[in-house]
């Protein structure tokens, strides 16, 4: 099992309680109920400027087959891939930042606007199954997301299995062993992390918002419902507004 270092963020009651309004019901699950945040993913880098937020493109996920993780890299990277796919291909990364965070995470297939909106979910996960104010999301207990496909953990796993090696060891720790000194290089903040040099496959790893918490992901889609983005909300803003912090004056 892996270790990670523990930060001192806001916890899980905090981030749940940020975006669930008691009208959310399983049967009319709204994601723009979920997250006032969706339009951040749309709006261009000047137009978020005007609203103290400042976009971070980071450069582009290789997926390799298509199917997309979303998870803690440290404490999840074996997490299932979403219920929908995309074709493979490079799809660029970017991080909308207010507050000194890294508010929210965007994966672009396409351009354009989304028309609507839906929750991401992986194999298991009912829609119709979530009562009141539940929904689905991933847990972070190390303080980073990430974006990757579902076949670069098998790569994860080979870095790992090369850190063993070299360490004669069987006690490693990702973080310190292997992202550490890449990610310090960004001020903790994020980093493109390849884990086995000269092979393809990548993950794109982002300072979770305010830490750990529990996080949804979405889905933007065209009138067609062909995925233009997908966007994972960190709670940092309300309204795609960096002006003024949620719950303040």
């Amino acid at each position: 099992m892996w270790t990670w270092p523990m930060r001192t963020m806001r916890g899980l009651l905090c981030a749940v309680v940020a975006w669930l309004p008691s009208s959310a019901v399983a049967d009319d699950l709204d994601a723009v109920k979920l997250s006032s945040n969706l339009d951040l993913a749309s709006l261009s880098d000047a137009d978020l400027a005007l609203r103290a937020v400042t976009a971070f493109h980071m450069g582009d996920v290789e997926l390799t087959s298509g199917r997309i993780v979303a998870s803690d890299p440290l404490v999840g990277p074996d997490r299932p891939a979403f219920v929908r796919t995309v074709p493979p291909g490079n799809y660029p990364v970017t991080l909308y930042q207010a507050f000194g965070r890294i508010a929210a995470a965007s994966l672009r297939f396409a351009e354009g606007k989304p028309v609507r909106w839906e929750l991401a979910v992986i194999a298991g996960q009912d829609i119709k199954s979530l009562k009141g104010d539940e929904f689905f999301g991933y847990p972070v207990d190390a303080g980073l997301g990430c974006y990757m496909d579902a076949d670069t953990y098998a790569l994860i796993q080979e870095r790992e299995q090369q850190v063993r090696t070299q360490k004669s060891s069987s006690d490693i720790n990702y973080y310190d062993d292997v992202l550490a000194s890449e990610i310090e290089a960004n001020d903790d903040k994020y980093v493109m992390h390849r884990p086995v040099a000269g092979k393809r496959g990548n993950v794109a790893v982002f300072w979770s918002g305010w830490g750990d918490g529990f996080y949804p992901v979405f889905w933007g889609l065209d009138a067609s419902g062909r995925p233009l983005v997908l966007f994972t909300d960190f709670g940092v803003t309300e309204n795609a507004d960096g002006r003024r912090e949620p719950g303040g004056e």
